[in-house]
């Protein structure tokens, strides 16, 4: 009995352990898409693709979907086709205050 007891403890310790990890890495990988996101925003004057986002933050194609149909969700996001056939997301202009070179 002692046996089962100390094998359902270690599963239930490995199996927390794994929740863990799996918190730490979509926290992660949210902190890589967000800063993706906005880096994108401020340097292609506001227009996003798939795939420039999953190379930028370094993520799977389909975690940078998912990421990317919530924001467009959340900003109005229009969906376009260039010259060329590509598709991107137009998002609204992000306008930054001029910067006063004082760090916070």
């Amino acid at each position: 009995m002692a046996i089962l007891e100390f094998l359902f403890v270690i599963g239930l310790g490995g199996f927390v352990g794994l929740l863990i990890v799996n918190n730490v890495n979509e926290s992660k990988q949210k902190r890589q898409l967000d800063e993706a996101f906005y880096q994108l925003l401020e340097n292609q004057n506001s227009q996003i693709s798939l795939i420039q986002l999953a190379a930028s933050a370094r993520v799977e194609a389909q975690v940078a979907q998912q990421y990317l149909d919530r924001q467009v969700k959340i900003f109005s996001a229009v969906l376009e086709v260039d010259d060329e056939g590509d598709t991107f997301y137009r998002f609204p202009r992000l306008r930054l205050p001029p910067s006063s070179g004082k760090e916070w």
